[in-house]
């Protein structure tokens, strides 16, 4: 989407819970000049295998998001999600994580968990985690969005939104992740994800404000994600 000025210009389809209750979508905005911090980023080992195998179990609600390009126009019903405007979410401060569930890093959904907890328990109003399953490195996410739901669910206890299932890299890249890394790349200025569970913050004004390893615990992210929270709000 070269016409983006900002990550609002997108809008992604909402996917609706199939029972009475709606599904939570919060704000993922990104853009303008970046800062320096946490621009390189130290090698992520490639994990051998193991984790967690996601279980065959599928239950009926399950809350999924889809990333659209601004100029898409799909058709809004139960199963194919409701359009929303990421303008109608200005002001959060956003943690995007690339997950996987048969990942040597997969147990850090156990701390996505616990620092999701934490910081809403005081400012519930002000941050969230999105997690976006991917299977592009080592083929360690293979299930349906709907085993993903549930394999989050059973074996984290995870309440933060887990989207449906996206590329990271390559052309068929969500649009979402080709914004974060223009925006923010990687190590010696490469602009790809490198492995499961590389994390990128974003700050109450839309700008991208970090971007983690898949080796960084996410339990010491808190101090700059408070950072983002307790500043003086902008004006956006």
């Amino acid at each position: 989407m070269a016409s983006a000025t900002t990550i609002y210009d997108f809008k992604p389809l909402n996917m609706c819970l199939r029972g009475n209750a709606r599904a939570q979508m919060t704000v993922i905005a990104s853009g303008g000049a970046l800062g320096s911090r946490n621009n390189h980023l130290p090698a992520s080992p490639r994990p051998s295998g193991g984790g967690r195998a996601a279980p065959s179990l599928r239950r009926p609600h399950s809350t999924f998001v889809t990333w659209r390009e601004s100029q898409l126009t799909p058709t809004p019903d139960a199963e194919k999600g409701e359009e929303t405007p990421l303008s109608d979410y200005k002001g959060k401060v956003v943690l995007v994580v690339n997950t996987a569930s048969k990942c040597g890093f997969t147990p850090q959904y156990a701390g996505l968990e616990a620092l999701y907890k934490k910081i809403t328990e005081k400012y519930p109003e002000d941050f969230t985690i999105l997690g976006f399953p991917c299977n592009q490195f080592g083929g360690q996410e293979p299930g349906t969005d709907d085993d993903i739901q549930n394999f989050c669910q059973v074996n984290y206890g995870v309440t933060f939104p887990i989207m449906k299932k996206v590329d990271v890299n390559g052309d068929n890249a969500d649009p979402l992740f080709k914004w974060l890394k223009e925006e923010m790349p990687g190590i010696m200025g490469l602009k790809r994800v490198k492995w499961n569970f590389e994390k990128f913050l974003i700050g109450r004004d839309g700008k991208v404000k970090g971007r983690w390893a898949s080796t960084t615990k996410p339990e010491s992210l808190e101090k700059d994600i408070l950072k983002e929270i307790e500043a003086p709000k902008p004006s956006i």
